[in-house]
């Protein structure tokens, strides 16, 4: 946690993934964001995975250091709160991030009638309004069809949502320069981000619209590195490790690691190349080279060779359960980035805080998630000015809980 957007206010309508990771981000800059929920909680509020008691720690993880308010969206009164929520008036608020649909009582036409300047980030599915979510986007950008071992020709959906999280991460960045231009001339924007236009624009940038476009139909490889020297290998002791060489320093270090430069060379003088020049030669003749590799590593262990890596800056991972990456120093168990936190579900576990590092400015720990509706009474207090006749009456009319 860090105080670099201390003083802002974002509203936050939004369930799933991508829309509370925008939250989530900006809360983690030090913005002050608050959650508007069914009473009774969201679609989301009861996602697996579970705590024994039925909490779910997936949502407790994407709305700690939050405030939470919750609302009857199914009644006018409901809606019409919402609304004077999402265009909260005051210099550092009209900040909405939502995945509600365009049209609807959250539309950005009904939203700047309160609020000319309201800056609004709308997370969506397909840009022409259509339903998805990360997996049915990635399966229709065609990465399952080339995920996987070549000799099984079903698709392979990845269990990450980088859709979703990238999304997350470009609505925070895109609301932060769209307050940024409000300052300058005063307008309101609203800032529509599909999911689909994330993963279309992801694999233009990286080269795979170009080079399908070209012909070049890519193949399922299982674990082999597309377009330079890296696969899965195990060794003598069993452990299997991911190898990558893509630099020449790389590729010369894990020769030397290995023991194969002399081998390596009578492949280099028997082909006439030199795969220290081109990584993509490496890749060309893997079926070569990959022989030669395996015998290497099944003649050594890898505490053995963990020494050399180091030293002649090998490029390696080993293949961790999550229980064992949650002992990893390097990322877990021990990190600062993460602060053992009591949640409300009554467990304690390490929270993550910002994944950048600052290191000029102090780093806070991480807050743990609020109860559904913990703030309900302060947000309407703070943020909208109300009196408390008019919060208890409020939650008389169970308009909020």
């Amino acid at each position: 946690m860090y105080d670099l957007l201390k003083g802002l206010t974002v509203v936050e309508g939004s369930a799933f993934v991508a829309g509370p990771t925008c939250g989530l981000y900006l809360a983690q800059l030090g913005a002050e964001v608050i959650r508007f929920d069914s009473i009774g909680g969201g679609p989301d509020y009861r996602r697996w995975p579970l705590t024994e008691g039925g909490d779910s720690l997936y949502w407790e993880g994407l709305n700690r250091s939050k405030k939470s308010i919750a609302i009857d969206l199914s009644r006018p009164e409901g809606r019409e709160l919402a609304q004077r929520l999402a265009a909260a008036p005051g210099e550092t608020g009209g900040a909405f991030v939502t995945n509600f649909p365009v049209e609807g009582f959250l539309s950005y036409e009904q939203l700047s009638r309160l609020r000319p300047d309201l800056i609004c980030v709308r997370v969506m599915g397909w840009a022409d309004g259509g339903t998805a979510v990360d997996y049915t986007v990635n399966s229709a950008v065609g990465l399952p069809l080339i995920t996987g071992h070549p000799d099984d020709p079903r698709p392979v959906n990845h269990v990450l949502p980088a859709w979703d999280l990238l999304t997350g991460a470009y609505a925070a960045f895109s609301l932060v320069s769209a307050l940024l231009a409000r300052q300058r001339d005063g307008k309101g924007r609203e800032i529509r981000i599909p999911l689909s236009d994330i993963a279309a624009t992801s694999l233009a940038n990286l080269g795979y619209l170009a080079e399908t476009l070209g012909g070049q139909a890519r193949p399922r490889m299982g674990n082999d590195l597309f377009g330079a020297f890296g696969r899965d290998f195990v060794t003598a002791d069993g452990t299997r490790i991911m190898l990558v060489a893509i630099t020449p320093r790389q590729w010369k270090g894990i020769q030397e690691v290995l023991d194969i430069v002399a081998p390596v060379a009578s492949l280099e003088a028997e082909l006439g190349v030199r795969f220290a020049e081109d990584e993509g030669l490496r890749f060309d003749h893997r079926d070569r080279l990959f022989p030669i590799f395996e015998a290497a590593f099944a003649r050594k262990s890898l505490e053995g060779l963990k020494p050399a890596f180091d030293r002649l800056g090998v490029c390696w991972g080993p293949y961790q359960t999550m229980a064992e990456a949650a002992q990893d120093p390097r990322l877990f168990k021990g990190n600062p980035v993460f602060s053992d936190v009591s949640q409300p579900s009554g467990r304690t576990y390490p929270l993550a805080g910002f994944a950048g590092t600052v290191p000029q400015d102090e780093r806070h720990p991480s807050t743990p998630a609020p109860k559904l509706g913990q703030h309900t009474d302060e947000v309407l207090a703070d943020l909208l000015g109300m009196s408390s006749s008019e919060i208890s009456d409020l939650h008389d009319r169970g308009i909020v809980a």
